[in-house]
């Protein structure tokens, strides 16, 4: 009797897989890709700062001119800073993390601090004028408070309502005159809150930007804020937008600095929105320049005072409308040439110094 059928049916067995040969090299992890938005947003923020600073000497004869750089101001250093915060949000106090502050931002303070020094000296024939790694000049401002906000970034990451707290922080310093000039305290507290809004922003923020009601709703919100800065032109005094000095030193009661902490911070934001949700997405031809926005930042202040000490505004025709555009160009043409990627190898040693000669090494 054939009872073949009565057996089970046994899988054939498959041929052992033969192992990796031992000599190949494991693939190394693809290298990690820039988000082209954040250097596309990172590079026209740096531009609206150099515009801004090629129109200060351009208020006093342009009503329009002051309303531009009224608006420009309420938002171009708030959209840079909160940018700041968003790529700080993993900082610590691991070693590695911690050179990189000192190389990448505090050594770029002492440096710059002392090369401003030493043109001020020249350009403005002001031979005495002291050294003083304490009080910055002009724009070196910002890397101290970077250096400051980010060693605080843990604290931050705890604390309840962080938003919150930072604009109590930022209120109080605003009707506080006794804080002092020490280190640029005033706007490293008073801008503190967009760093730790930065923060706390995730990815899926930034997407929402993309909507196109966030975006066309945005023309008119900029529209009404430029109108509102024509009218306020001669009503308001633009140190505010500066943060560098309490409401008391601005000829204003303590309690106007506490407002105006929390009405700026809420325009400041609607136009940083406004302007975040029209930077391309895509990558541009300007894209590349992102990464170098700190070096354009830091180069374009020796240009921009020195069109001051120089007498560079001397000239009538560049307080007419066409020597208004000639000037806005230029700026925009210079800060572009200075984030270049041959201007960044050839600043590097100053920007993003390595100094391994200064860290010990760490075991292991």
């Amino acid at each position: 009797m054939n009872v073949s059928h009565l057996l089970p049916v046994l899988p054939a067995r498959r041929a052992p897989a033969s192992p990796p040969p031992e000599t190949a090299p494991a693939p190394s992890p693809a290298p990690k890709q820039r988000d082209a938005f954040f250097d596309n947003a990172k590079y026209l923020a740096i531009v609206l700062v150099a515009m801004g600073h090629a129109w200060e000497p351009l208020r006093g004869g342009s009503r329009a001119a002051a309303a531009l750089y009224m608006t420009v101001y309420t938002f171009h250093m708030p959209a840079f800073i909160v940018i700041s915060g968003y790529f700080s949000r993993n900082f610590d106090l691991r070693p590695d993390r911690l050179k990189r502050l000192i190389t990448g931002v505090a050594v770029p303070y002492v440096l710059f601090e002392v090369a401003y020094t030493f043109f001020k000296r020249w350009a403005d024939d002001d031979p005495s004028y002291p050294i003083s790694l304490l009080d910055p000049w002009y724009l070196t401002w910002f890397l101290v408070a970077l250096f400051v906000w980010r060693l605080t970034t843990p604290l931050w990451r705890i604390v309840r309502w962080p938003v919150a707290l930072a604009l109590t922080i930022a209120a109080l310093a605003a009707c506080s005159p006794n804080i002092g000039d020490d280190l640029d305290l005033q706007r490293v507290l008073q801008f503190l809150p967009f760093f730790v809004l930065g923060l706390h922003l995730r990815p899926e923020h930034f997407r929402m930007l993309r909507r196109r009601e966030v975006r066309w709703l945005s023309v008119p919100v900029v529209a009404a804020a430029v109108v509102f800065a024509y009218w306020a032109v001669p009503r308001m005094n633009p140190a505010w937008f500066y943060r560098r000095d309490s409401a008391q030193e601005l000829g204003a009661p303590w309690w106007v600095g506490t407002v105006m902490t929390f009405a700026l911070f809420g325009c400041s934001m609607v136009l940083t929105v406004c302007f975040l949700a029209w930077v391309p997405r895509r990558r541009m031809w300007f894209t590349v320049l992102g990464a170098g926005t700190l070096y354009g930042y830091l180069l374009h202040g020796f240009l921009a005072k020195g069109s001051r000490f120089w007498d560079w505004y001397d000239h009538p025709w560049l307080h007419r409308p066409l020597g208004e555009i000639v000037v806005t160009a230029v700026a925009v043409a210079v800060v572009t040439a200075l984030c270049t990627p041959p201007v960044q190898r050839a600043f590097r040693f100053a920007m993003e110094p390595r100094m391994a000669w200064a860290f010990r090494r760490r075991d292991g």
